[in-house]
C-alpha cells in the first residue's frame, strides 16, 4: 500500500452550470450496480420527500411479487418499487411472454419519466431487455432525451448499449475483481437477494 498525504487544497473548482436532471448509468460485470442505484434512490428520497418530490423504482427482471430485502425496506419507507418481469431469462417458460412483460413495463416506466411527477426514476436491469431485443433502443433513447429537465434517471445492468452511455451524464463501470460465488460460496440472503 502506498501512503499519501491528505489533500490540503480543494482539487477542483465548483461548476457554474445549472442544476438539472441527470442520466446516471451503473454497468459492468462487477457486483453493486443495483445496490448503487438503490443507494441513490434512498439518498434522493431522504432529501426530497419532505418537499413532495417522488422517487420510483422499476425492476425489469424481477417479478411483481418479489419480496427481496430492497422491496421490504422500500415499502416500509413508502418508496414505490415495481417488478416488471418474470425472473431470470433461463427460468422463463415463455420468452415471448417475458419480452411482452418488458414492453408493457417500459410503457409504465416511460410514462413515469415523461410525466414529470418524479424527481428520480430508477430503471433497474433495463439493459437486459434492450440487449435481448425486447425493447426498441430508439424509443428508450428518445424518452431519455425528452424527459423533463428536473427528472433524474438511473439505469443499471451489464453491457449497457453504447448509445445510452454516450447520452449519459455519469457512467460507472463496476469491474469484477473477485467474487465469492466463483470460490463456491452461494449467494447470501441480505447481500445478494
Amino acid at each position: 500500500m502506498q501512503i499519501e498525504s491528505p489533500p490540503t487544497e480543494k482539487r477542483y473548482e465548483k461548476p457554474e452550470g445549472e442544476r438539472r436532471g441527470l442520466l446516471i448509468v451503473h454497468t459492468g460485470d462487477g457486483k453493486g450496480k443495483s445496490t448503487a442505484a438503490f443507494g441513490l434512490a434512498l439518498r434522493a428520497f431522504g432529501r426530497t420527500h419532505v418537499h413532495g418530490k417522488l422517487v420510483k423504482i422499476f425492476q425489469f427482471m424481477k417479478v411483481p411479487s418479489a419480496r427481496f430485502g430492497e422491496h421490504r425496506i422500500f415499502e416500509q419507507l413508502g418508496v414505490p418499487i415495481e417488478g416488471l418481469g418474470d425472473g431470470f431469462s433461463w427460468k422463463s417458460q415463455d420468452l415471448e411472454h417475458s419480452a411482452q412483460l418488458a414492453r408493457d413495463g417500459w410503457q409504465k416506466a416511460r410514462a413515469a419519466i415523461l410525466g414529470g411527477e418524479y424527481f428520480m426514476v430508477t430503471l433497474d436491469e433495463l439493459t437486459y431487455p434492450l440487449i435481448y431485443g425486447w425493447l426498441p433502443l430508439d424509443d428508450v433513447l428518445q424518452t431519455l432525451r425528452d424527459r423533463p429537465r428536473h427528472v433524474h434517471v438511473v439505469v443499471t445492468g451489464r453491457r449497457c448499449p453504447p448509445e445510452i452511455i454516450e447520452l449519459a451524464d455519469t457512467v460507472t463501470e463496476m469491474t469484477l475483481v473477485k467474487h465469492a460465488f466463483k470460490a463456491g460460496i452461494p449467494a447470501q440472503r441480505g447481500i445478494e437477494d
